[in-house]
């Protein structure tokens, strides 16, 4: 019953105008700043060892901030759940070459790091180009939610799947082998399986090795995607990069180690937006302790 009188605020939510939306959002990150203190903890501990050069006072800024552009991205889902595609393609600016994968001989990885735009980029992969996709999600134990989360992230993907994370990969490999374009999310840890401690700013991360192995293995093109909340009710831009060009090489650790050095330069520019509340050094070499 909870949960779907919370999908049915969800849906009321999308009837607002953004401007009122992305207000109502924002306090509601002031809300979890206050009362979330577990994350709050998290966010501020990776801030202090990714700005050591900081402040205490200009990281906790930092960190109340991003728990707005927080905030905003839980409540405006509703949008991207329930709100017309004609609403959606007003207020998602694509820039760059977002029908790369229609023309590609070859199939497309989008990597696309964990700002709080993200579930923008995978909406805007399925309106503004006709090309198969394949992502992968986190599988929810609440079936209703899970379902819910399913149908707000495909219901304009006719020509893409989803597959859970918990599932082995051949799923997704025949997807891509078939010419599907792969919407890769690599900056989360995982574990110390099929990854390396490569740096991100400055600190060991375990980091997955598979964009990488992957890229290779399959003869991908690899598209960086970036997305970004604009203030107030000016929506949000998704921006299609240039395709790297020496990703992926014969060495996926100095891969891995150039995805994460290009992953920091994009937080530089916007780092409030990017998601600080996960446990991103929650995994340590053997014999070093627990950062958290």
């Amino acid at each position: 019953m909870g949960t779907r009188l919370l999908l049915g605020t969800m849906w009321l939510l999308h009837c607002l105008p953004l401007p009122l939306l992305a207000a109502l959002g924002r306090g509601l990150g002031r809300l979890l700043f206050a009362l979330a203190r577990s994350r709050r903890r998290v966010a501020l501990r990776n801030l202090e060892l990714c700005y050591p050069d900081w402040s205490p006072q200009q990281r906790f800024a930092l960190a109340r901030e991003h728990f707005q552009w927080l905030g905003r991205s839980i409540l405006e889902r509703s949008l991207l759940w329930y709100a017309p595609m004609s609403q959606l393609k007003r207020i998602i600016h694509v820039e760059g070459d977002v029908k790369l994968a229609e023309r590609s001989p070859r199939p497309v990885m989008w990597l696309v790091p964990h700002f709080m735009g993200l579930d923008v980029a995978g909406v805007a992969t399925l309106l503004f180009q006709q090309h198969p996709a394949c992502s992968m999600y986190q599988q929810q134990s609440n079936p209703v939610m899970d379902e819910a989360i399913r149908k707000g992230r495909m219901r304009f993907g006719d020509h893409a799947e989803i597959f859970p994370r918990s599932d082995k990969a051949l799923p997704l490999i025949r997807a891509i082998r078939k010419g599907h374009a792969f919407f890769n999310l690599p900056d989360m840890d995982f574990g110390a399986r099929d990854a390396a401690f490569v740096p991100f700013f400055g600190v060991p991360a375990a980091t997955l090795l598979a964009p990488s192995r992957m890229a290779r293995a399959l003869g991908m093109v690899v598209q960086p995607v970036i997305a970004e909340m604009l203030p107030g009710g000016q929506g949000y831009r998704v921006r299609f990069g240039e395709p790297f060009t020496h990703f992926p090489s014969d060495d996926p650790v100095a891969d891995t180690a150039a995805m994460n050095r290009w992953i920091e330069d994009e937080i530089r520019k916007n780092p409030a937006q990017y998601l600080w509340v996960h446990k991103r050094f929650k995994t340590r070499p053997a014999g070093e302790a627990s950062l958290y």
